[in-house]
């Protein structure tokens, strides 16, 4: 492995490679969220991020509603 590679459990995505993905506006992922639609993103210092791997696990489980603790 390149040292430079991030091992893909590792990888966090912005909001503009999300809305790429689930191919919906970013006012729609922040919808999602808020609505509890979607897992919360993850706050590092001022950026807001979301797991790779917590992603695709939700989109392999049929995209279900996220239960908030």
């Amino acid at each position: 492995m390149n040292s430079n590679t991030i091992p893909s459990h590792l990888k966090l995505i912005d909001v503009n490679e999300l809305s790429i993905i689930l191919s919906v506006s970013k006012r729609t992922i922040w919808r999602m969220v808020s609505s509890g639609k979607l897992v919360e993103p993850v706050r590092i210092g001022g950026s807001i991020r979301w797991k790779l791997i917590e992603i695709e696990a939700w989109i392999n489980e049929g995209c279900p509603e996220v239960e908030r603790t």
